[in-house]
């Protein structure tokens, strides 16, 4: 191989290897934004059912301050 080639191969292996470690920086960014949703529909989730069973109602028919 000449010393061209693989200094075309050395260059390929370092811009794979950015590509790698930005890709899964990316990966684990969003796992994290996935795992705040999953927790986000988890209350949500929770307060519609207090909501269906009765439980504070109040809270959505109150009139605005201003009024």
């Amino acid at each position: 191989m000449s010393e061209s080639s693989i200094e075309t191969l050395e260059m390929r292996i370092a811009y794979q290897d950015a590509t790698i470690e930005q890709l899964s920086d990316l990966v684990y960014a969003q796992s994290r934004d996935i795992d705040r949703l999953n927790e986000r529909y988890t209350q949500l989730q929770s307060r519609i059912e207090s909501l269906s069973e009765g439980g504070d109602v109040q809270e959505l028919d109150e009139t605005p301050p201003h009024y």
